[in-house]
């Protein structure tokens, strides 16, 4: 197990969409393991394969750390897909470790049913909720190649331009390890 340099927003791979997996093996159980060990080093509570530079369709979130959530386990979702978002939506603010000092408020569908293979390469079906929800739309919407800034309007865009800048040029103080784009 090992803590990976995360990915910031520039760096194509967070634009690129993830290719499958194929099969779980004693390689993808490893990426796994250190995706893990990189979000908890940087205080998340989800990641994706692009975060590490890994273009796999591979989502890891643990929600338990968050007051209220202590009862929900970590989990792994392979190749999801959304099966069926809710009308209702909440808004609300969502930082990202590919965007360190970014928050901003944003839209997501109040529940969420998903598809997604386990680590045992069965193909389950999950119905998720409130941030539960928020988080695992998140991590797919970086499997998908699309990020924060996507999901907010031009008026938060010009806010967060700046500083956006100053992330892709790494002008900026982080408590975890990232990709050197130079």
């Amino acid at each position: 197990m090992a803590i990976v340099p995360i990915t910031l927003y520039g760096d194509n791979i967070l634009r690129q969409s993830t290719k499958p997996v194929e099969k779980v093996d004693d390689e993808v159980i490893e990426i796994i393991r250190n995706m893990f060990d990189s979000m908890r080093n940087a205080d998340g509570i989800g990641l994706a394969g692009n975060q590490i530079g890994l273009g796999k369709s591979i989502i890891t979130i643990d929600i338990s750390v968050v007051e209220g959530y202590e009862k929900y386990k970590p989990i792994v979702f392979m190749n999801p897909e959304i099966l069926l978002e809710s009308a209702d939506t909440i808004i609300m603010e969502e930082g990202c470790l590919s965007l360190p000092s970014i928050h901003a408020e944003v839209e997501r569908p109040k529940y969420v049913k998903m598809r997604y293979m386990d680590t045992d390469e069965n193909i389950q079906e999950i119905e998720l909720n409130e941030l539960f929800a928020r988080v695992a739309l998140h991590e797919y919407d970086h499997l998908i190649g699309k990020m924060i800034p996507d999901r907010v309007s031009e008026g938060i865009k010009k806010i967060i331009k700046k500083d956006l800048q100053k992330i892709e040029k790494r002008d900026i103080d982080v408590n975890y390890p990232v990709v050197d784009n130079k």
